[in-house]
Formats: structure tokens, sequence, C-alpha cells
């Protein structure tokens, strides 16, 4: 069944379709995606081409957008836009706490969630690419973990590409997880010194609240477990262009006097613990260092390792010196697992997959190095998310590929340059500039 109704100057029908859980086998088991279709009003009669939209993560569902912002108006004005909840996000079938008990103990879970990476990702638009556009193929844009996603498509499905845009996700090709967080902590360590320098009085107050939880059990009014690891985890906002000045206003009312002495505040409580909390994207904790996987190295809990090599994340010798706290960013600990209720009950799933050792390659260096789809990258000039020098490396192995390095923009370029952003990448792939 679908359903289509309207916002101003838009038309919006919902989509769903059965895809095979595991593509390598079409008659087992399926799954169901939802995908939101939109055309501007004023076109809705005419053929236009085809643009899906992949989402940044992994574990996100599709931008639900009120009205054309973002870059979102300006596809509207040429293309048909697909917003695809990729497999396991948002209204597609669901794998959360909640619903990944039905298929078993944690060594059913792990098995089942190894099949929601970009590879099967790609299959999924493959699988449905017919029923939407007749056949005829599509422009992907991809953000963030979407863009690994298109690199992917670029290597196993090209032939379903008119087109690839990239924002702030070209990946490594053959890098290792640990090689990725060897790269991002100095990324993260120079996010903090610009955040500081912006508001230094930020130092003291960080500084204090990890001093609090310390000495301090905090459990938050979801029932999330405040640990000053956790409250360092607050970083991975300073990714975004409003970053360093959301986590300044949090600090800034973070105490408050009580007749039994100075405690968190609520308003800081509710807060962080939206901040935090894995609720509405579990998947992106599940299987983010799975993202990483292609050979029969296990993942291990790459982030949490690699951070040991760099002592100056320690919050405890921090705050025994006078050197400033240091926030960290996207990085996924096997701590997360006890200290987010939405997360603890699949804390041996976790462990599994972390120790799994069968990943597939995701990418093809011959292929891409053959590529004929029109593509083009936008490459943010310090990106805390995704490393610079990574993405350019890749860029240079995809032939034809154009590049934009930018530092006007952060990671969420696409969100906060909106028309600008996607007009750039446009006229890059069709070699207009």
């Amino acid at each position: 069944m679908t359903a289509t109704y309207r916002q101003p100057g838009i038309v919006f029908t919902d989509r769903r379709f059965t895809v095979p859980l595991d593509h390598d086998d079409p008659a087992g088991e399926t799954i169901e995606l939802f995908a939101r279709e939109a055309v501007a009003s004023d076109r809705v009669g005419q053929n236009l081409p085809w643009l899906v939209y992949l989402q940044g993560g992994p574990g996100f569902g599709a931008n639900r957008f009120v009205g054309k912002g973002a870059w979102f108006g300006r596809a509207l004005k040429e293309y048909r836009v697909l917003l695809l909840d990729q497999r396991g996000t948002g209204h597609s079938t669901p794998a959360n706490r909640q619903t990944l008990p039905l298929r078993g103990g944690p060594a059913a879970q792990a098995d089942y969630l190894a099949r929601f990476r970009a590879d099967s990702i790609v299959r999924d638009c493959e699988a449905i690419r017919a029923q939407v556009t007749g056949g005829a193929p599509w422009t992907v844009l991809g953000q963030s973990f979407g863009g690994f996603c298109a690199t992917t498509y670029l290597s196993l499905a090209p032939e379903g590409l008119a087109g690839a845009l990239i924002t702030g996700g070209l990946p490594s090709l053959d890098a290792h997880a640990d090689d990725v967080y060897r790269a991002a902590y100095p990324r993260i360590e120079r996010k903090v010194a610009a955040h500081y320098a912006r508001y230094p009085q930020d130092v003291e107050r960080a500084r204090r609240v990890a001093d609090h939880l310390l000495t301090h059990e905090v459990t938050l009014p979801n029932g999330y477990r405040l640990t000053v690891e956790a409250f360092q985890s607050l970083g991975i906002v300073l990714g975004g262009g409003e970053g360093s000045h959301r986590l300044h206003y949090v600090l800034e009312h973070a105490f408050v006097r009580t007749p039994h002495g100075p405690a968190l505040s609520d308003a800081f409580q509710e807060e962080v613990q939206g901040l935090l909390s894995f609720a509405s994207h579990p998947l992106y904790a599940l299987v983010h260092e799975a993202t990483y996987g292609q050979d029969e190295r296990p993942t291990a809990w790459s982030a949490e390792r690699v951070r040991a090599e760099f002592p100056q994340f320690d919050a405890a010798k921090s705050l025994a010196g006078d050197e400033p706290l240091l926030f960290t960013g996207e990085s996924i600990h096997p701590w997360l697992f006890d200290c987010d209720p939405s997360l603890r009950p699949l804390r041996e799933t976790a462990e599994l997959l972390a120790a799994r050792t069968d990943w597939q390659p995701l990418y093809d260096p011959a292929r891409l190095a053959a590529n004929e789809v029109p593509v083009a990258a936008a490459v943010y000039h310090d990106d805390m998310y995704v490393d610079t020098a990574h993405s350019l490396e890749t860029a240079r192995a995809i032939r034809g590929l154009r590049t934009w390095v930018t530092d006007e923009f952060e990671h969420d370029g696409v969100r906060a340059g909106g028309p600008r952003v996607l007009n750039r990448l446009l006229a890059l792939a069709r070699d207009e500039v």
C-alpha cells in the first residue's frame, strides 16, 4: 500500500519494498525497505531522472524534510528524489534491542547484522531500482557513510548509476579500522583545541564536569550511566559546522546549586542524554567498526585499542595535571554497551561482531580504476569524521572522479551549504567547471 500526501510545493509518496535479507540467497528470508518518493508539485506528471539519497551513519534513516531545506529543494528542481531508509533504519525492518531477540541469541543476531553493511545496501538499491525507475540508471547522493555506500556502488554495480555525488564520504579503499583511528585521534585533538581557543572558559567547565564524574556515580534520567569517558564522547558534535557552539551551550549550564552542594543540572542531563543515547540509531554502535572490515582481521574494538596509543585522552591524567580535558569524536567503545540502556542487551552481540574474521571486500580497486560513471566529491579540508588524506587518495584511485576540496564547510556541508554544495557537485560531475 502506498500513501501520497503534500507539503507546500512537494508531493510525497511512501513506498515499501521486499528484498532478500541475504542477496546470495534470493529465495530465502526477506526484509522490508521503506523509501519516501518526493517530486515538486509542478512537475508531478513529468518524466524526470531519479536521485536516490543515502544517509550518513550507519544507522540513520533518511532525512524527514519539512519543506525544501538544505540540498533537497535544489534536487527537486530536476529530479524525482527517493529518500531511502537503509536496511535496519527508519521504517525499514528495524534492528534494535527490541527486535533483535526475535533472531535468537547473540550469535544469530551477529550473523544477521553482518548483512547490514554497504554491500547489502547497494544490492538493496539494485533490487528496487527496476521498480522505481523502470530499469533506468539513477544518480546517487551519498552523505558521509552514504558516500561509502556510493563508492561500493561504483565497485559492485556501476551499471545502475547515471552519476554519483559524494559529500564528506570518500573512504579509504584498504585501510583497516586501526589505520582509520590512528588518523582520527589527532584530528579530534585539533578540533578540541580549536573549540577551547574559541571558548577558553570551557577548559575549566569541562575539567569540573570530568572531576565530578570521576568522584560521583551519575545516571541520567533515561538510565544512561554518565561516566567521564561517556562525557568525553560529547566531542562527536565538534565535527559539525555548529558543533563547537552547541558544546559550549551544553557546558555553560552544567552545574546548579542544591541544598546538598553543586550537582549536574537537570537541563544539562536532559541535553546530554539526547546527544549520547543510541536508542534511535543502535546500528551506528553495532556495525560502525564493521564498515571498515574487509579481510580476515577482526576490528576488535579498534577505537578503544588505538585510543591507548594517545594517552593525552586519559581524563584522569589530564585532571592530575593542568592539561585541558580532551573530548573524543566518532568512535565506538565497549563501555558504551554498559552505559547506554538501549545497547546493554546487545553487548554480547557487539563482542561477536568485533571478533568476526570473515569480512568481504567492499571496494574493487580495479573496477574503480576503470570507472566510467560521472563522479564528483566534496572533500572537507579538515573533516573530523573522514580523513582528508584517505579521501584524496581514494579520489585519485577512481577514474574520472572530480573533487571539490573546501574549508568553507564542516562534515555537514551538504546540510549547511545546501543548494550551493549540490550545484557545485552537479557542475563537476557534468564537467561544467
